[in-house]
């Protein structure tokens, strides 16, 4: 009696033990095949084998791809070196003396509310999945924004990383809108505009061309009703801040003693020294755009060189030749024009396209600000 009662004891062992094994049998582990594979997808900045529908196999490559990640990193410090201090500089040199610290101020406050309200909901409202025109508040006060990389921007750049790149996008863009309204409109009177101007244009804008799911994203959204392909920010940003500028400064109207008294560029040296900061923070503005160190962010690299330097040395070119010489502030404009004007474009055209982007990019703004404005 005492074996049979043993031997049903152990059968039990057994068969509990077996199926235990059963239950916690472990995800399957890469094969090599695999492993390699996912070595290919972070050099060509693609998808891993782990991140595909249904896949059985972790990833040994399961977080985001160091490379990637310290260029948009850098990228992010380039973006908001523009605005802090290379945007402040160049609207500082144009403008009076007197008015050079309210620009300066400015930028400083800009830079600090828009980034309490993309902490808040701003980052939500434009990248997390929702309506056509908005976001959601599923990533509101950036609540599960990790350093886990969210697959629906980048495989392999941070959550965290990618939310604080998009951010320097969100303060310069209003930024540049204060260049419309200089010497006439006070601190709070800008604080206010750009805080409801954020909300009513930028978020659902962003959201409509960068989103996941949004109107116009034409490269990642399928069901987009606007197919729009915006590389780098030509219409989310450049676009937004220029129509918004214009019908800024035309409701203002003229500043005081305008065309009664001299209204010259207070520094030229300013506005060359902050030229020049704009033009190199611009790379990571239209290279960091490929959102990894790869052969697409190199392309944007080349061409935004080609647009800047052929846009500058075109509106330089036309000065001389219209005017007998040429000055330190049509380089600077046209410079300026090349790297808005390349922008949308970077990522996919070659260098003849961007030569040619950048004679026009030169030549049609300087007759607009010589003929057009006159």
């Amino acid at each position: 009696m005492m074996r049979i009662l043993l031997l049903l004891a152990f059968t039990t062992v057994c068969a509990v033990t077996s199926l235990h094994a059963q239950s916690a049998t472990p995800t399957p582990s890469p094969s090599l095949e695999q492993r390699v594979s996912d070595l290919e997808a972070y050099v060509n900045n693609s998808a891993r084998g782990a991140d595909a529908a249904g896949a059985q196999a972790i990833s040994k490559i399961s977080g985001p791809g160091p490379g990637h990640n310290a260029w948009l990193m850098t990228s992010a410090l380039l973006v908001l070196f523009m605005t802090l201090p290379g945007l402040a500089l160049f609207y500082g040199g144009l403008v009076r003396q007197k008015n050079v610290l309210s620009i300066l101020a400015q930028c400083l406050g800009i830079a600090g509310l828009v980034t309490i309200l993309w902490w808040a909901i701003g980052y939500s409202l434009v990248f997390a999945p929702g309506c056509a025109f908005l976001g959601s508040s599923k990533f509101a006060f950036l609540r599960g924004v990790t350093a886990a990389p969210n697959t629906d921007y980048s495989y392999w750049v941070s959550h965290n990383v990618f939310a604080m790149y998009q951010l320097m996008f969100a303060i310069i863009t209003p930024a540049l809108i204060i260049g419309s309204v200089a010497e006439r409109m006070k601190f709070s009177a800008v604080m206010v505009i750009v805080t409801f101007w954020m909300f009513l244009v930028y978020f659902p804008l962003a959201h409509m061309v960068w989103g996941i799911d949004g109107l116009m994203n034409g490269v990642w959204n399928p069901n987009a009703r606007i197919r729009a392909i915006d590389f780098a920010g030509g219409t989310v940003v450049h676009m937004s801040s220029g129509w918004s500028a214009l019908l800024l400064c035309l409701f203002l109207g003229p500043r005081l003693g305008f065309r009664k008294e001299i209204m010259a560029p207070h520094s030229m040296v300013l506005c060359m020294v902050g030229t020049g900061m704009l033009w190199v923070g611009w790379y990571g503005f239209n290279a960091g755009s490929a959102l990894g160190a790869d052969g697409i962010a190199a392309n944007a690299f080349m061409t935004t060189t080609l647009a800047t330097a052929i846009a500058s040395s075109t509106w330089a070119a036309l000065e001389w030749l219209l005017r007998g010489k040429p000055s330190v502030l049509g380089f600077c404009s046209g410079a300026v024009g090349g790297l808005v004007v390349i922008t949308p474009a970077c990522g996919f055209v070659d260098g003849t396209g961007a030569v040619i982007i950048g004679v026009l990019a030169g030549a049609v703004p300087f007759f607009a600000c010589t003929k057009l404005k006159s």
